[in-house]
């Protein structure tokens, strides 16, 4: 798809957090593809080892993740009227987790954000 040079404005952004593989974006871009793996382990006695993140022990973490057909041919007409992407404010509280925040063209997205959360409790002891 071919896309004519268009010039991105923004008044002003304001952005109080952005992390875990995210980003903020005035302009264009041809491919963004970010990857946030997070392995979120909350104990009751709070004792770590220090070798309990291992990713690829965890199936989510390794399972391919299955992406849509392409073979179906689109048609689409673009036109565009005006050579400049106009934003006047933007006002967000936090751009996370493999996202983005962008004024401005895209040739293609992918992203992807894979969290296990693991919680480890103490057995209730019954008196019997």
């Amino acid at each position: 798809m071919s896309r004519g040079v268009r010039t991105s404005v923004v008044g002003s952004i304001r952005v109080i957090d952005i992390g875990y593989a995210s980003t903020l974006l005035v302009g264009d871009l041809v491919d963004f593809a970010p990857v946030s793996l997070a392995l979120a382990v909350q104990r009751e006695i709070p004792r770590f080892y220090g070798n309990e993140g291992k990713f690829e022990n965890f199936p989510l973490f390794v399972v391919p993740i299955p992406l849509p057909s392409a073979d179906q041919p689109v048609r689409m007409t673009v036109r565009q009227s005006c050579p400049r992407i106009q934003v006047d404010r933007v006002r967000v509280t936090a751009v996370s987790s493999s996202s983005m925040l962008q004024a401005g063209t895209l040739g293609s997205a992918r992203a992807e954000s894979r969290v296990k959360h693991i919680r480890q409790l103490q057995r209730a002891h019954t008196d019997s």
